[in-house]
């Protein structure tokens, strides 16, 4: 099931959409939090990889069970 999944037609494209996401949205509650200041702007790649990062594992996981869940109910209907 694990590789019909990741196979499935715009897996890959969800993932990228979510990790992006994720990431734009989590640095502006990071940016919020120091109250906007400008030096958080100054951010590093370390930050920047984590952000990249953990949108990539959000949007994985998040994707991984939409698209489970839309293949088992295809499933479930076909039999």
């Amino acid at each position: 099931m694990f590789k019909r999944i990741i196979n499935h037609k715009g897996f890959w494209r969800s993932v990228a959409t979510l990790t992006l996401a994720f990431a734009i949205v989590f640095f502006f509650v990071q940016w919020a939090f120091v109250g906007f200041s400008s030096g958080f702007l100054n951010v590093s790649l370390r930050t920047v990889a984590a952000l990249v990062l953990g949108g990539f594992i959000y949007g994985f996981l998040m994707t991984y069970g939409k698209f489970w869940g839309k293949l088992k109910q295809l499933d479930h209907k076909n039999k």
